[in-house]
């Protein structure tokens, strides 16, 4: 995510499938067992006791396909859903719970039977009607309709589906998915997805993935998407718009889809440009670009404020500048690919798109990676750069705020110092090779730099990532 901005006179001042299913990475389904009740019971967890987001996801299963079919309404806002699951039952079941904030249910089937269901909050509580055994694979159908409204994050920014003047803007991080479709609801859970939205014939829908389908019949277009590879439900977006699009096919046989409002054409233009170079240039960095399709939605929205890394297509509030957009395609490595299993290792994804600017800037002629961290770290002790450290921001408050992006990226410059830019750059594309389509940790991230430096790195680690104040520099 680019954090919500009042971008002025520095770099950045932040106020703040169908028959493909993915199969869930061993570290994935260890995370999701530890959160889960002991073995004796057989009540999935309500939640993955995330120390910022408690109640988001859930225990006992593991969600391998979502195949979520939506028909919007632009004039009067209200969405139809029909959610069928693919479900992976990691312990013995006879009760669990899905995310679902707002929106009527109307109907729960487990494996085609009728299923007893329970609201309480953002937990949809569905007894089978036949306990699960574990291991089994089973599907769970949800069909639910009503006005989807966002939720405020604790940063007081609108999350999940958010109308706008001709459709939607959807950027559902950290918590916002469970607004317009039911699901397990962190990132440790990554699953694949088929999308199919029908809207009014003068609207567009956009996906995550590789548009398989598209059809107009009685005034209205439906829309069909294909997200393959796995995906954190965060990362998903359908939003709806009237939206100039645009097709092609990169050299490197990446297919682009970008659609963006005619408001915002003219101001996008320049950026969107440099779509396929940028791509290159990360490809060249991190290591091959990790799916199938690419592009950007540029929407109309200035009540949002920021740009998210939606997966293979970040969508952004407004036409964005070159830093945002570089910073949101490093994402599809870094916290898209490679996702984080707690929100409090954040600065996994931030602090490093972050420095993808950096290294892009550096690169192109721009200041080098050491001038910028230099006028970082020449701000005032009591500067909001360190009002706590980005290894371990204390609340889901300060996920977006500036610690986790600037002084984030200023740990991978410190680690680039100390190992040398051979040693740094081969890190910075092992990790997100090791990972890709799975999870990483910040523990995991370090072992790795000990790993290929051959030095003990945890000084340097303890006092960038988890020290409060300003550091002091050896």
């Amino acid at each position: 995510m680019t954090p919500p901005r009042q971008r002025g006179a520095g770099r950045r001042a932040t106020v703040r499938r169908h028959a493909v299913l993915a199969t869930i990475p061993v570290a994935a389904a260890v995370l999701l067992g530890a959160a889960e009740a002991p073995a004796a019971m057989s009540t999935g967890a309500s939640g993955l006791r995330d120390p910022y987001y408690p109640l988001s996801g859930n225990g006992g299963y593991h969600v391998e396909h979502y195949d979520l079919t939506l028909r919007y309404e632009t004039a009067t806002r209200r969405l139809d859903g029909t959610a069928v699951l693919t479900v992976h039952a990691t312990q013995p079941l006879s009760r669990f719970d899905l995310d679902l904030h707002g929106l009527e249910v109307t109907g729960v089937t487990v494996d085609r039977e009728r299923a007893n269901v329970g609201r309480t909050g953002q937990e949809l509580v569905i007894t089978p009607h036949q306990a699960l055994r574990k291991d089994q694979v089973f599907t769970v159908t949800v069909a639910y309709n009503g006005t989807p409204e966002p939720v405020t994050d604790p940063d007081g920014n609108p999350d999940g589906w958010v109308p706008t003047d001709d459709g939607a803007f959807v950027a559902g991080q950290p918590q916002g998915s469970m607004t317009w479709f039911p699901g397990n609801n962190h990132p440790r859970d990554k699953s694949s997805y088929d999308f199919t939205i029908t809207v009014p014939e003068d609207r567009t829908a956009v996906a995550n993935g590789v548009l398989v389908g598209q059809s107009t019949a009685n005034g209205r277009t439906t829309f069909r998407w294909r997200q393959s590879e796995p995906m954190a439900a965060y990362l998903a977006t359908a939003s709806i718009g009237k939206f100039q699009v645009e097709k092609y096919t990169t050299r490197d046989g990446i297919q682009i889809y970008n659609a963006v409002d005619p408001r915002q054409a003219k101001a996008s233009a320049p950026v969107l440009k440099n779509q396929s170079s940028v791509l290159e240039w990360g490809s060249k960095i991190f290591g091959p670009y990790p799916y199938r399709s690419a592009g950007s939605i540029v929407d109309h929205a200035p009540a949002i404020g920021y740009a998210l890394e939606s997966q293979g297509r970040p969508v952004y509030d407004s036409a964005p500048d070159l830093h945002t957009f570089v910073h949101e395609i490093a994402h599809q490595w870094f916290g898209d690919s490679v996702s984080i299993t707690s929100w409090k290792d954040i600065w996994l994804n931030e602090g490093f798109a972050s420095y993808a600017e950096w290294l892009y800037d550096e690169q192109h002629g721009g200041d080098s990676a050491q001038d910028t961290f230099d006028v970082l770290y020449a701000t005032d002790a009591d500067d909001e750069l360190w009002d706590f450290p980005p290894g371990d921001p204390g609340s889901g408050e300060n996920l977006f705020a500036t610690p986790v992006y600037d002084r984030g990226a200023m740990v991978l410059h410190e680690l680039r110092r100390a190992v040398g830019d051979t040693t740094f750059f081969r890190i910075l594309r092992e990790w997100p090779t090791q990972h890709r389509d799975g999870h990483g940790t910040t523990a995991e991230f370090v072992s790795l730099a000990e790993q290929e430096s051959g030095k003990d790195l945890g000084a340097l680690f303890q006092t960038w990532l988890y020290e409060d104040g300003k550091p002091k520099r050896a």
